[in-house]
């Protein structure tokens, strides 16, 4: 089996992503993450570039790593400094890693354009920058920065510029898309010439600019390549980096390659969606392999083919990524969502579950983003669920006193317990819905404590019919979460409190359910 080294660049090229800014805290954080998932290094920044990045540096060192390799990032000396007195050169020194990447030009127009520099002298720095790291540290990468643009369109400069490299003692030549412009069949032809050219390992690195970064990337390790860089999600500048993701289940699972093996594998999409946590990034529920839609089947056709065997619409095991399979209910579903649906929960789905459901369909729910409200609704036809309280009822004032002043909105609330106390409290909020939502909380949380935990994470209003003005009829999808897991739920009505009423209730009933929460005495 052919092992594959992977090089994470989420914390440097990945944080050059227009929305993202990740603090000293938050990459420890990811670098943690990251090293339980396996991959061999973890570029941690650019030392020179900033003093977050220089302080990053002097932090790892306290973590204690079991898989990967802390990596500084820098670039080759620059034009008129020798490689000994170049600031960027000695930071990496400074930052006191094991292994550094440095990126230099070959591609000659960018050695005129950019840099200004004979292309003899380019190559020099190449070398004299290589050469010198390789003095300090036991692993030295070289990105070969724009190189298949490069070697498109003057091959003998880019294969003499990576073999300064090559000569000065690196360990591994990384090609580079940098562009992200290449398709495939280029990366491929390219990268089994390069490889009869030299006698190191070849690595590649592909941005996404053309959609293609991760079939480029296996296109390169298919032609000879063994050292993979990418990023988790694939963020990135512009359009992103290669997604590892999408990478390494391709190689692994797909193409028999040795990435972090089998029992890591099964953490990939943790390790995605807490990145995305921390990053403060929606997850993308469409992403392949880790996404939540990944292996989510809603028209009625698949999903009474896959209960007779996943394989008819699923191209492989879901838990083989950490993911499962997900059924979704909706207005296209046939009776096989809903039994299956059920089943997962535990429960036979009945003609009046089904009816119900249709009923509500006509109404406009749609329980395919709102898993909660769904197996609340099934808990409750069923006849197996007892309400942890009583809705009485509740009220909520907007006033207004002038064009220029912000609006004031209170609400009140009255709930009976299974005690028989009845508790009527009221709240001010920033809006109708958030006052609702803490006259809510301040009436049942003395009694549910654990409802603290509970945050509200996305809020979202759908508008249900076209051409009826401000009378339309709307959809609420609210995300609600803890610590531990987030979920779904869904209201609808022409009243869009009463709609965000219903999602809200659904929200703090499913955690008492989930977690079999009693009331305290």
């Amino acid at each position: 089996m052919n092992i594959i080294e992977i090089y994470d660049t989420t914390l440097r090229d990945g944080s050059q992503s227009e929305d993202i800014s990740l603090s000293i805290h938050d990459k420890l954080r990811i670098t943690e993450k990251l090293d339980e998932l396996g991959v061999q290094y973890i570029e941690g920044g650019w030392p020179m570039a900033n003093p977050k990045d220089e302080a990053y540096f002097q932090k790892v060192k306290k973590l204690t790593l079991k898989n990967a390799t802390i990596t500084a990032f820098g670039s080759t000396h620059k034009p008129g400094l020798s490689a000994q007195n170049d600031p960027n050169l000695l930071a990496l020194l400074k930052a006191g890693t094991n292994a550094v990447c440095i990126f230099g030009k070959t591609w000659d127009f960018h050695v005129e354009a950019a840099l200004r520099i004979p292309l003899s002298e380019n190559i020099e720095i190449i070398f004299n920058s290589i050469t010198f790291l390789k003095k300090n540290f036991d692993k030295v990468f070289f990105d070969c920065e724009h190189f298949f643009d490069g070697y498109k369109r003057n091959p003998q400069y880019a294969l003499q510029a990576i073999k300064a490299a090559e000569q000065g003692g690196a360990n591994c030549l990384v090609l580079c898309d940098t562009n992200g412009g290449c398709l495939p069949f280029e990366i491929g032809d390219i990268t089994e010439k390069i490889l009869k050219e030299v006698n190191i390992p070849i690595g590649i690195h592909a941005h996404n600019d053309s959609d293609c970064a991760v079939a480029n990337t296996i296109m390169a390790v298919r032609s000879g390549a063994t050292h993979v860089q990418g990023t988790i999600n694939g963020l990135g500048e512009r359009c992103g980096n290669a997604n590892i993701c999408s990478i390494i289940p391709n190689l692994q699972h797909k193409l028999g390659y040795d990435c972090i093996g089998a029992d890591k594998l099964k953490k990939i999409k943790e390790v995605s969606h807490y990145i995305n946590e921390v990053a403060n990034l929606q997850h993308h529920k469409r992403q392949p392999y880790v996404g939540d839609s990944a292996f989510a089947h809603k028209a009625g056709i698949h999903v009474s083919a896959i209960m007779k065997n996943p394989e008819t619409y699923e191209h492989m095991n879901p838990e083989l990524v950490g993911n499962s399979q997900r059924i979704l209910v909706s207005e296209l579903s046939g009776k096989s969502n809903i039994i299956k649906k059920a089943e997962e929960l535990g429960i036979t789905a009945s003609e009046k579950l089904l009816e119900k459901l249709k009923n509500l369909e006509s109404k406009g729910f749609v329980f395919e983003g709102a898993d909660a409200s769904f197996e609340l609704l099934t808990k409750k036809t069923s006849g197996e669920y007892v309400e942890p309280f009583e809705f009485l009822g509740f009220r909520v004032f907007v006033d207004k006193r002038s064009r220029e002043e912000d609006s004031i909105s209170d609400a009140t609330i009255m709930v009976k317990f299974p005690d028989g106390n009845i508790v009527h409290t009221a709240a001010r909020g920033d809006g109708p819905v958030n006052a609702l939502d803490t006259a809510l909380r301040k009436a049942i949380e003395r009694f549910y404590p654990e409802l603290k935990q509970v945050k509200l994470k996305d809020y979202k209003v759908r508008l249900l019919e076209a051409g009826v003005g401000t009378a339309t009829k709307v959809r609420v999808l609210i995300e609600s979460g803890d610590e531990n897991s987030t979920w779904n739920t869904v209201g609808v009505s022409e009243n869009v409190i009463d709609a965000s009423w219903q999602a809200l209730i659904d929200s703090i009933e499913y955690k008492l359910l989930k977690q079999e929460i009693t009331p305290l005495s």
